[in-house]
Parts: structure tokens; C-alpha cells; sequence
């Protein structure tokens, strides 16, 4: 290379490097620029004068979604969504405890589980509010302070660029898995060769999107002996031949195909080892992790279905047209239904050493609700025995907080029930121990217009803990309460309460009708009923 040609050499080589450094800076201007949200404040125009707040585009997705309550403890960070779905028409039910509030949705929306969304408080108020908070009273001098003053203003901006522009709002499409047609096929086989199968249905089956009307029918048809779990109380009605209530251990031992409908193997079926492992099983269930729980442990399954258990038993049905099962089989399970429950019905006429048989109150209950009544089930020891007498006249008629047993369902539940179904009768079957967690919505019940009844069976004790924490470890501590006023509690949140003891045995009938006189005419009640102890279910599991 000649000197003059080395030059020019070394000037390209410098023009190319800086050029490529001047095209890396202005790729990171243009990067910066995008992190900072400036390239899209250009484009999105920030409505400084507007009123509007996002607590309007949070309501705007609710009325699009379907939501007809919501259901609130009242709080600053969120009136401006209380206030705009107001407006909407949405109505708003505010409760005295905010898991009252949860429990209520979660009795209406159909959806299988919560969901939660966290809302920056910036993101819910007017940009005139906003824009008075972001500012700094003492900024900083010098060129700090106008970094950070310019900082909170572009901060301002990113937030209300384009907030007020029209958005699809419409419910995005719901994904359901659901059984192969091979998966059907193969166990449409399975059941026409069964001489003794069972299904045990669980709350999953429930779901949407099979109407349960359609459920029920296909399970008819079907003619096989069900037991019903969870919510599924009163898929069948409350005479079904085909509805199995009692010893259903000895059922599914016996069982040659056990077809678990959204049941889970876990405490409540012995993990598994309540199976019989000559059975054949199908297991089917919307999650993986929950179709095979235990499974090659205490038991193994023969199929198993990730899909929706309902949809599963409408094809089933309609794959197994013009067949039934053996009818001497039902029979012969009903049989023993008919013996037990005889037996519980003669229990239940027992004298308890003191108060009333709780047993005897149930009973009475039962027969006297309306048809159109709705069970909130909330408690332990109370309400594992209205498990196995009350019985929920149809679908969605028996609401319960499902397999952890979560205490305090009741207000929620019951308020949400009635606010769908304004028209049927709603009770509330309590454990001394659970009403306190929610014996305040009864102001809420009178609030709002939604008179239900509240049978409290007050024991004066934890019993469903005391059962087996005494004859274990031998120390009744932390499981006692005493016999309180509730129905003084009641009438104190704008109620109606009764006291009812042993001298009212006579009269049990007349006082229950009365509850159900005053909660017509739109009183909510509360019957606080003093029960002593008996022996039924000792040692059995509720679910």
C-alpha cells in the first residue's frame, strides 16, 4: 500500500465506525424512546380536560362480561368502580366483611375459581386528581429535580395515553378441555359390560358449559347407582332411585367399574384406598394434577380423562342409548339406603342428656322446607350430620365450601343465592363456631332485601374438633363456647331471632313455619337452636 492509499484506507474505516456508532446511538434513542412510552404518547392523544376514570373501563368490562353484582366492602381505592358500575346498572352489594363479599361471588359468576386483579390506584382516578398527587410540593434543584419532575409527567402521560379510545371489551373465548371421541368409545365399552358400576359425581361436574338439567337426564338414562358430592347434591332430586346416600364404602367395594365424575382421590375417597383395585375405574377431571392425585399409590386407574366431566357423562349417555344397568343392582344399594336411613331416622328420635336431638331438628327441617329451597351449608359437626339427612330438591340447590372445609361461606353464599333466585327459600345450616364469622351479614340481609333463614345449631362447642382431639390427646382446650344469645345478635341486625330449646320440642314445628312466614314477608331469621350431644357419624368423613 502506497501512504496516500493507507490514508484514505484509515478515513473509510473511521467514517464506518462512526457511523455505525451514530446508528447504535440512534438505536437507542429509538429504544429509550419506546421503554419511555414516547413514540406511543405520539401517536395517543392524553385527555387532560377529560372527567372520565378507569374505574368506567373497569365497569365497562363487567356489564360486557355479564356481571349483574358485585359485591364490595367499600374502600377509597375502589369508589371510582363501585361509583361507574352503579351507573352502569350493575348493582352493588356492599357486606360487613370483605370475605362475605368473596364467598357471594363465588356463589353466583359459574366460574371455577377466583381470580384476582390488582389495580394501581393511579390507573382508577380522573387525570386532574392524578396529575395533583404526581406533583412534587418541594422538588429537588438543579438538573436532579427537573429529571424527576420530567420523570412523574411522562409517568402521567404513559398512564392516559389513548385511555378513552374504543377497545373490544367482549369475553374472550373459554378453552374446556374435553374427552377424544376414542376416550368415549372406550368407555361406553367398558360400562355395557359392567354388572355392578357406580358413579361418584364431585362439584367439578357442575360446571358450565352442560346445562345440569342435562346432566341429570343423562344420569337417569343411564340408570346407575350415583353418589353425589360437593355441589352435585341434588343433581338427582330428592327421591331419585338411582341417588345412593348411604354406605357408600361398601358400595364401591363391591363395585365392579367406578366412574369418578370430578371426584378427587383424596381424604374423602382414603386417598384411593376406598377402590376397589379389581374395579375398573374411569377417572375424569378438567386437571391433570387432580385426575391422577394418589394414583399408583392406593390405587390405579383404568382410564384417565382430562376433560369436563359433565359434557362427559351427556355423550356418554347418548353412546349408551337403549342401555341400563341391571336394575337388581340399584335396587339392591337402595335397599340398604332405605335401612340406614331408617336406622338415622330412630336415632334421631333419641332423647340427648340435655336440649334437643339435632338429629330430630334436621329431620324436621327437611320436611318442612320449601321445595324451591336452596342449603348453604356452613359448619362442621352440625352440618356434616345435614349432610346425610337434609336433601336438596334439585340441581344447584346445595351450596358448600367444598373439600378444605372453609368456615364463614355462609352470609356469602346465601346472600349471593338469593339475589339469583329472589323467589326460592334460602337456609343456612350453621355450626355455633361458623356464625361468628359472619353472624354481622344479617344487617346485610336486611340491607339489601334478601331475607333468608338461619338454622344455628348451637352446641356450645367445636365439636367436629373436640370428636377426636379429647379421645386422642385427652384435653377439651380451645373447643369449648358457651350458649349464646344469637338470636338476640339477630334481632340487633334488624332480624328476626328465636330461641329454641328443649321445652319447644312440642311446638319445633310451629316455630319453623313461623321463620319461614317471617322470612316471606322479608325478614331474615334466624333460629338459634340449643342441641346436646349424640353419637351419629362418629368417626366418618363428610363431604
Amino acid at each position: 500500500f502506497t501512504k496516500k492509499g493507507l490514508l484514505a484506507s484509515m478515513e473509510s474505516c473511521g467514517a464506518t465506525v462512526l457511523g455505525f456508532l451514530a446508528s447504535i446511538g440512534l438505536a437507542g434513542l429509538v429504544f429509550a424512546a419506546h421503554k419511555l412510552g414516547l413514540v406511543y404518547q405520539l401517536f395517543h392523544k392524553v385527555g387532560t380536560k377529560s372527567p372520565r376514570h378507569g374505574g368506567e373501563s373497569v365497569a365497562e368490562v363487567l356489564r360486557a362480561h355479564g356481571v349483574k353484582f358485585v359485591f364490595t366492602l367499600v374502600g377509597g381505592h375502589i369508589s371510582p368502580i363501585l361509583v361507574a358500575c352503579e351507573k352502569m346498572g350493575i348493582r352493588i352489594v356492599d357486606t360487613r366483611h370483605e370475605a362475605t363479599a368473596v364467598f357471594a361471588a363465588d356463589a353466583v359468576s359459574g366460574t371455577p375459581g377466583p381470580v384476582f386483579i390488582e389495580f394501581p390506584i393511579d390507573t382508577l382516578y380522573p387525570y386532574h386528581l392524578v396529575c395533583k398527587e404526581f406533583a412534587v410540593k418541594n422538588p429537588p434543584k438543579g438538573l436532579m429535580g427537573k429529571i424527576v419532575a420530567w420523570y412523574l409527567n411522562n409517568h402521567l402521560m404513559n398512564l392516559f395515553a389513548g385511555a378513552w379510545e374504543n377497545r373490544d371489551v367482549s369475553p374472550l373465548p373459554v378453552q374446556i378441555p374435553q374427552a377424544t371421541d376414542d376416550q368415549v368409545q372406550k368407555c361406553i365399552e367398558l360400562v355395557s359390560r359392567a354388572k355392578k358400576p357406580v358413579i361418584v359425581l364431585g362439584s367439578q361436574a357442575t360446571l358450565p358449559p352442560s346445562p345440569t338439567d342435562d346432566i341429570r337426564k343423562a344420569l337417569e338414562d343411564l340408570g346407575i347407582p350415583c353418589f353425589l358430592g360437593g355441589m352435585c347434591r341434588g343433581m338427582l332430586g330428592k327421591d331419585s332411585p338411582i341417588h345412593i346416600r348411604q354406605n357408600r364404602q361398601g358400595a364401591l367395594k363391591d363395585a365392579d367399574l367406578v366412574l369418578l365424575a370430578g371426584t378427587v382421590c383424596d381424604f374423602r375417597l382414603g386417598y384411593g384406598r376406598t377402590l376397589n383395585r379389581r374395579s375398573k375405574i374411569i377417572a375424569v377431571n378438567r386437571d391433570k394434577t387432580q385426575l391422577l392425585k394418589n394414583s399408583d399409590i392406593f390405587w390405579k386407574p383404568t382410564l384417565a380423562i382430562q376433560g369436563d366431566a359433565g359434557s362427559f357423562l351427556v355423550r356418554l349417555s347418548k353412546g349408551l342409548k337403549g342401555h341400563r344397568c341391571p336394575e337388581e343392582w340399584p335396587q339392591s344399594l337402595k335397599a340398604g339406603d332405605t335401612t340406614k336411613e331408617n336406622a338415622n331416622r330412630a336415632k334421631a328420635d333419641e332423647k340427648t342428656e340435655h336440649h334437643l336431638n339435632p338429629l330430630k331438628v334436621l329431620h324436621r327441617v327437611d320436611e318442612l322446607m320449601a321445595e324451591d329451597s336452596i342449603i348453604v351449608a356452613d359448619g362442621g359437626d352440625f352440618v356434616g350430620s345435614a349432610a346425610y339427612i337434609m336433601r336438596p330438591r334439585g340441581p344447584m340447590r346445595w351450596l358448600d365450601p367444598g373439600a378444605f372445609g372453609t368456615l364463614g361461606v355462609g352470609g356469602g353464599f346465601a346472600l349471593g343465592a338469593k339475589l339469583c333466585r329472589p323467589e326460592s327459600e334460602v337456609w343456612i345450616v350453621y355450626g355455633d363456631g361458623s356464625l361468628g364469622y359472619s353472624a354481622a351479614e344479617i344487617d346485610t340481609f336486611t340491607r339489601h332485601k334478601t331475607p333468608v333463614i338461619a338454622v344455628v345449631g348451637n352446641d356450645a362447642c367445636w365439636s367436629q374438633i373436640s370428636r377426636e382431639q379429647v379421645p386422642m390427646l385427652g384435653s377439651n382446650v380451645a373447643c369449648g363456647l358457651a350458649f349464646t344469645d344469637y338470636h338476640i345478635v339477630a334481632n340487633g341486625y334488624g332480624g328476626k331471632g328465636y330461641l329454641v330449646g328443649r321445652e319447644d320440642e312440642d311446638r319445633l314445628s310451629d316455630i319453623i313455619r313461623q321463620a319461614q312466614k317471617e322470612c316471606r314477608e322479608g325478614k331474615a331469621t334466624l333460629l338459634n337452636v340449643l342441641i346436646g350431644k349424640t353419637n351419629f357419624r362418629e368417626g366418618s368423613i363428610s363431604v
